[in-house]
């Protein structure tokens, strides 16, 4: 899940599953007042902007819709752009507004996030702008009525598999987010709202120790050694070490233990916690003064060599290793340094599921 090269060149904005969900739920309402199809929307969105969506396909009876749009991400790479996202809308006797989850859109079953466990995966936002919308109509064309709304999402549940919904108990969907509405390209926002809820559901589930790693290759190897703690212990950080460590240093998480493999931890070792390669490169000036510093000679090689996972071609990968122990002594101290009240362990990982611990 992490972030693809950034293209050249101005970069197009993108609408969020929320604005979607609004769009058609707004469409559906506009469907039954007016007892025809709507083409297009407006959605006032929370940043105080007007946004108009096209509208995929749109049905209607008396007191009942169902709209759908396809989702434009812009140039974000997200995994739900050009998914057909909707809702059903139902006209009822209850005189409020109520949402429930459709086909592809996640149930919550654990504790943690923002909503109650058995709710539907819709976020606060969101709800709020659907809310909004739909009660101006009703308003503005005096019904005295309520409105159910069933957001669905197309192939939801096979979209939600390539997210971490599952890790934090949101089962069989995605989520409708947003805070903005819109979507900014290569914002990484997602992703570190993931890492922020799977802190959070660790939290109210009462877990005190987390191991986080960079993704589902490293947590593998880590789970031999940490066979004691469940599933929701595990923390991917992607690229984001920093956001990670600053959402822990916010928490009451009492131990942390950190995998990372030999590319992430030279840039790490070098104070960068940010490691994707769009934004970083390893410091080769910087490695080949800890080389230095344990009196290896042939810094040439170092130099020579186009990336950092292969200087276990010139360093035995073990536990005593004095060069791979010094990286680990830098990767201390700079995460230390973010989390000083939490317990901290730090294992570099070898490309086979080797370990190092760092001994201080």
């Amino acid at each position: 899940m992490s972030l693809r090269k950034i293209p050249k060149g101005p970069l197009r904005e993108g609408f969020t599953t929320g604005t979607c969900a609004t769009a058609t739920a707004k469409a559906g309402l506009m469907a039954i007042i007016h007892q025809k199809a709507t083409l297009k929307v407006k959605v006032h969105l929370p940043i105080d902007k007007v946004v108009e969506l096209p509208i995929h396909t749109c049905e209607f009876t008396e007191d009942t819709a169902k709209c759908s749009v396809i989702k434009d991400a812009g140039d974000d790479p997200d995994v739900t752009n050009g998914a057909e996202i909707g809702c059903i809308v139902t006209l009822t006797q209850q005189k409020d507004i109520q949402f429930f989850a459709g086909e592809g859109v996640g149930t919550l079953t654990l504790k943690g996030l923002e909503l109650a466990i058995g709710e539907p995966a819709i976020n606060p936002v969101p709800r709020k702008m659907m809310r909004s919308a739909t009660q101006k109509l009703l308003h503005d064309y005096d019904l005295e009525c309520g409105v159910s709304i069933t957001v669905f999402v197309t192939d939801g549940k096979k979209i939600a598999k390539r997210t971490l919904n599952e890790r934090v108990g949101i089962m069989n969907g995605i989520s409708i987010l947003g805070t903005s509405g819109i979507v900014k390209p290569y914002s990484s926002s997602s992703y570190i709202a993931s890492i922020e809820q799977g802190i959070d559901v660790a939290v109210a589930n009462k877990i005190d120790e987390l191991v986080i790693n960079s993704g589902a290759r490293s947590e593998k190897y880590l789970r031999t050694k940490f066979s004691h703690l469940p599933e929701h212990a595990f923390i991917h950080y992607g690229n984001w070490i920093g956001e990670t460590l600053t959402k822990i240093n916010k928490s009451p998480i009492k131990k942390v233990s950190i995998g990372i493999m030999l590319g992430k931890a030279v840039k790490l070792a070098g104070g960068v916690t940010d490691t994707h390669s769009c934004v970083s490169s390893w410091n080769k000036d910087f490695v080949v003064r800890l080389a230095e510093e344990i009196g290896f000679k042939e810094t040439e090689k170092i130099r020579a060599l186009n990336m950092a996972g292969r200087l276990i071609e010139l360093f035995d990968f073990e536990q005593k290793a004095p060069f791979f122990q010094l990286l680990l002594k830098h990767c201390y101290q700079h995460t230390q340094v973010k989390i000083k009240q939490v317990a901290l362990e730090i294992y570099l990982i070898h490309k086979d599921g080797t370990l190092i611990k760092y001994k201080k």
